[in-house]
């Protein structure tokens, strides 16, 4: 299908977001002018090196905790894999770990390959979810037993944007001895965190998440936590992740943690503000559709609205015709005719499932924008339904058969 349109409506953020100006110009001296190694010893690379502790402190400020507990890695994928593999090798004992069925595939793919691949020498609990998304705090505190080695569980879902009670969570796995890593990869920068006030032992976040370039992730790793390196090579990282640091990218994520720490107030004001517009105009004007996951507890610039009856490919690909970017809830482009493990785990109903859209926010959206996704979406799905028989049976179905009564 043919894109009709050169305008680009972004409202895909939780997928990835654009490099901050203000980040990319933090970042281009240190392609061209000061590429030293910041290991060296010579002051070429030694000034470089002070730039990137420079940045880690901007991090930590961000994160509420010590600069000296963060450690770089390549993506959040690669910070969570290193704290969970980390935990089960600290403590080979213990043989379990808890989980959610709403996690990302960087915990929730390894923790299933882990169960499956070593001979069920780890057993992995999946908690359930409500069906607005949210966890039942008394099923995760059965979940813990003396064998559990870590909880890794997510502080805001990538698809529904909903936050759990991660402050909560890691006090009680503290109190049974238990370690904690929250992949925080979609919180940070759009919710308060003060690592220093809490139980967490890791936290995973990812550059590109908050305006800073792929590439770049963080792993916190509390003071006093037993860690065992993913990446086994030079003195990097204080000898927690070998290889050589990606210097440019590091002050990019930098400058990103910094400007998210002054819009974090616009973020949660202005941006929700377009969010809640957005999402209100479209279950208004449009019929059966639902929002998926809590009204409240949730990220500020993330809504997943179901639109019963279509398929949620066929919504992105027109939406691609106006130039709007947004995702799917539904796998169907990776060859599954599942929707995706979220709106299962959240027992959406399978009409609505598949229809599952989500838009994320941010601080670079305007009014405009909304306006212009209110002006095109209702007549797009109105015509998506117009060629589905799902919808024309559904129809007939609650317009009663004829005979006096009322099905549906």
């Amino acid at each position: 299908m043919s894109v009709t349109t050169d305008r680009v409506v972004y409202m895909d953020n939780n997928a990835t977001t654009r490099v901050a100006p203000e980040v990319l110009a933090e970042m281009l001296p240190y392609f061209s002018d000061f590429y030293g190694n910041p290991s060296s010893m010579h002051n070429f690379g030694g000034q470089v090196g002070r730039k990137v502790a420079e940045a880690r402190g901007k991090i930590a400020a961000l994160l509420g905790c010590s600069p000296d507990e963060l450690l770089f890695t390549s993506c959040g994928t690669e910070s969570d894999s290193t704290a969970i593999l980390s935990a089960i090798q600290s403590f080979p004992e213990k043989r379990h770990i808890v989980t959610t069925r709403v996690e990302h595939p960087a915990v929730k793919n390894l923790c299933e390959r882990l169960e499956s691949l070593t001979g069920h020498r780890h057993k992995v609990t999946q908690l359930p979810v409500e069906c607005d998304g949210t966890i039942d705090l008394c099923k995760y505190e059965e979940a813990l037993t003396d064998e559990t080695a870590i909880v890794s569980v997510m502080w805001a879902n990538n698809e529904t944007g909903v936050i759990f009670p991660i402050e909560r969570m890691a006090a009680l796995a503290k109190e049974r001895g238990i370690l904690f890593h929250t992949d925080a990869v979609q919180a940070v920068g759009k919710v308060p965190i003060n690592l220093s006030a809490m139980k967490v032992d890791f936290l995973s976040l990812s550059g590109h998440k908050l305006h800073a370039p792929k590439g770049i992730g963080v792993l916190y790793v509390r003071k006093g936590t037993p860690f065992i390196p993913f990446l086994i090579g030079g003195h990097q990282e204080h000898g927690r992740r070998g290889g050589t640091e990606n210097v440019a990218a590091i002050i990019g994520l930098g400058k990103a943690c910094e400007l998210a720490g002054a819009k974090m107030n616009e973020e949660n004001t202005r941006v929700k503000a377009l969010r809640d517009r957005l999402e209100e105009g479209l279950i208004a004007a449009i019929p059966h559709s639902l929002l998926n996951g809590h009204k409240t507890e949730r990220l500020p610039n993330t809504t997943n609205i179901s639109f019963e009856y279509v398929e949620g490919e066929a919504i992105l690909l027109h939406l691609d015709r106006f130039g709007i970017c947004a995702s799917s809830g539904s796998a169907c482009t990776s060859g599954s005719l599942e929707p995706s493990h979220v709106m299962r785990a959240m027992g959406v109903p399978f009409t609505a499932a598949h229809g599952s859209t989500r838009f994320s926010l941010s601080i670079y959206n305007s009014e405009e924008e909304i306006d212009y996704v209110l002006a095109h979406l209702p007549k797009i799905i109105a015509d998506l339904r117009a060629m589905s028989p799902f919808w024309a049976e559904a129809m007939k179905s609650q317009a009663g058969c004829g005979c006096g009564c009322k099905k549906g």
